[in-house]
């Protein structure tokens, strides 16, 4: 049991430290597209190769409207994540620490 509940720990810290770099490059796409970087810079294709993905489900569920240009596919994308880090990993370090 000490062995699987450490092993419950470990995978809660990587799979939240994956979920605060995700977070991150959300962050790091908003401000690109405020500065209007370069789509053809390795770094900006790089960054939007991996948001992309991420907000595609929401961008097909919103309606097509902006609210005034702003596209709200990262907001949305940026709670989903929060719930899920916050409902995930305490729900695995709750199980870790029953065991």
């Amino acid at each position: 049991m000490f062995i699987l509940a450490n092993f419950l720990r470990a995978s809660a810290d990587i799979l939240g430290m994956i979920l605060n770099a995700i977070e991150i490059v959300i962050v790091i796409r908003v401000i690109l597209s405020w500065a209007s970087a370069d789509p053809f810079n390795g770094f900006v294709r790089a960054i939007y190769g991996i948001t992309d993905p991420l907000f595609a489900p929401f961008r097909r569920l919103l309606p097509p409207w902006r609210l005034h240009g702003w596209d709200l596919s990262p907001f949305f994308a940026l709670l989903t994540l929060i719930f899920a880090q916050k409902f995930i990993l305490s729900t695995l370090y709750g199980i870790a620490s029953r065991l």
